[in-house]
């Protein structure tokens, strides 16, 4: 028996849940193929970042998160570097990642510090309302075969029976492993195995009371034992603790990893070892993206280290831009080279995220190791005084990070309307909000207290400011009938559109990414989306 449906998405983790409702909220017909039953308990991410959890917003689940979050959103996201957790404090970098949940300029919605497997779940339980959307769990990937109409996919269920899909698109959201990475014959370049480093998830009651630093989520201890990170991950007890630079071929039994824990932290309580997860860091792009009607999300086309709290939400944003594009291939108000854009606008993306993960990953640990460091001394003092202004001054860019979460764009994108003059110098701890098209549209808050955001929908919208032509939005409206492309005219009160923007008319698209801005409107929508 062959299914039919009109996209097939491999992989029900954030990167395939974020594409299934992308393409269901736009009535899309997805089916999700995951090979593993729902759930977990070893989560690599831990970081949702201001620009995904905008991406939430606009799906209308992003309080269902901030109630879902284990540690309560009011939580200090602090991260702190000691000797050990039972040890001296080293240096304490606030609100890491712009969690607190206060209101800001630059954006609506504020990082949270969740569990992946928490995030899956909010994620899940909206993809699988959405009346397009339909899940498969326990359903393997094996081959498919493509033409210039559809996608022809084998899945094979937990009893070993196969199905076959037929789809007109196909995306691999499926992991460091892809196998449809190897289906369409995708190269990953780069280096591999930087290092080896574990993640253990454990079960330590009074943990949280038994040392005097107070609340944060990420302790890094530098001890004799070697450099760890430590910290709280869900409600009942529950830290993740993670040792890095682990030998070539050491492994770590339970028993091990709870006197590791012990060791590190300095505290001595009855630890359960819950997992134990190996993982290695890297720095890997594939050398395409996609093949036909076959394209590639996430850890599938790019791997780097976990540093800097990238690595998930860059799959979202993968997941973003290729859903709006296929449905307005299927919908036919995207033009036949719209995909195309794709990989011209992801890759130097991931490329700009891979450069600043890995300078986070190189200095970890030798370099901030000094003897006498633990002494409880005048000289330990003066010891961990230096190596403290060292943390200081080099890890900031691992925990600020919204120059580059919020600044990266895609100015050389064939469909983006570039300007003229330099392009503004980047700075990936610093956001500097610009309305040059590729970049990612600024944002304000309205009179009522919304969004600017929240007035732009699922489509395109054109933002006006006060005495713009209206001659010239009137060409817009009739283009966008012509052409059928979904396209809100904002006209937000209260907001200086005109100062904001630096122009009269600015086209955002659906990913609130700017496409053009100018005063006189010239079949703009036709690049826009590739017509």
């Amino acid at each position: 028996m062959e299914v039919e449906t009109e996209a097939l998405v491999v992989g029900a983790g954030p990167v395939g849940l974020a594409l299934a409702i992308e393409l269901g909220m736009r009535g899309v017909r997805v089916l999700v193929a995951e090979r593993n039953s729902r759930g977990g308990t070893a989560p690599r991410a831990k970081t949702t970042n201001v620009r995904t959890r905008t991406h939430l917003r606009r799906w209308g689940i992003a309080d269902r998160l901030a109630e879902a979050s284990p540690l309560g959103v009011i939580y200090p996201n602090d991260v702190m570097f000691v000797t050990q957790l039972a040890g001296h404090r080293l240096a304490h970098f606030k609100n890491a990642f712009n969690a607190a949940p206060d209101r800001s300029p630059d954006y609506p919605e504020h990082a949270q510090w969740v569990p992946q497997y928490t995030l899956e779940k909010v994620m899940r339980e909206h993809a699988q309302s959405l009346p397009t959307v339909e899940m498969h769990f326990a359903a393997t990937f094996l081959t498919a075969e493509q033409d210039s109409e559809r996608v022809v996919s084998v899945l094979e269920d937990s009893t070993r029976e196969q199905r076959r899909i037929s789809s007109r698109y196909l995306v691999g959201a499926d992991g460091a492993r892809s196998t449809v990475r190897e289906l369409i014959g995708a190269k990953m370049e780069g280096r591999s195995h930087l290092a080896r480093h574990y993640n253990i998830v454990f079960r330590a009651p009074g943990m949280a009371e038994a040392h005097a630093h107070g609340p944060a989520v990420m302790y890094w201890q530098m001890s004799r034992q070697g450099v760890s990170v430590v910290g709280p991950m869900d409600r009942d007890d529950l830290w993740f603790f993670m040792p890095t630079n682990v030998r070539e071929g050491e492994t770590l039994s339970k028993a091990q990893a709870a006197d590791a824990i012990a060791k590190t932290t300095g505290i001595d309580l009855p630890c359960e070892i819950l997992s134990t997860d190996e993982w290695v860091a890297s720095e890997l792009l594939a050398d395409r993206y996609g093949r036909g009607r076959i394209f590639l999300a996430g850890d599938a086309c790019h791997l780097h280290p976990p540093f800097g709290g990238y690595g998930m939400n860059m799959g979202v944003g993968d997941a973003v831009d290729l859903g709006w594009k296929i449905a307005a291939r299927l919908q036919s108000w995207g033009g036949p080279t719209l995909l195309d854009s794709y990989e011209a606008e992801r890759r130097p993306v991931h490329k700009a995220v891979i450069e600043e993960a890995v300078a986070n990953h190189a200095f970890l640990g030798a370099k901030l190791w000094r003897d006498g460091l633990e002494d409880g001394t005048a000289e330990g003092d003066a010891v961990r005084q230096e190596v403290g202004e060292l943390i200081s001054a080099t890890k900031g860019r691992e925990f600020y990070t919204l120059g580059t979460v919020l600044g990266l764009g895609y100015e050389d994108s064939p469909i983006i309307e570039a300007e003229d003059g330099p392009v503004p110098a980047r700075d990936g701890q610093v956001y500097r909000p610009t309305a040059r098209p590729g970049c990612l549209a600024p944002h304000a808050w309205l009179e009522d207290g919304r969004s600017l955001y929240d007035l732009f929908g699922q489509g395109f919208a054109l933002v006006v400011a006060d005495g713009a032509d209206e001659a010239q939005i009137a060409l817009a409206v009739q283009e966008a009938r012509e052409l059928g492309v979904p396209l809100e005219i904002v006209r937000p009160s209260g907001v200086p559109v005109a100062d904001l923007y630096q122009a009269d008319l600015t086209l955002v698209r659906p990913d609130q990414h700017v496409a053009w801005r100018g005063a006189h409107w010239q079949h703009r929508l036709r690049r826009a989306a590739a017509r």
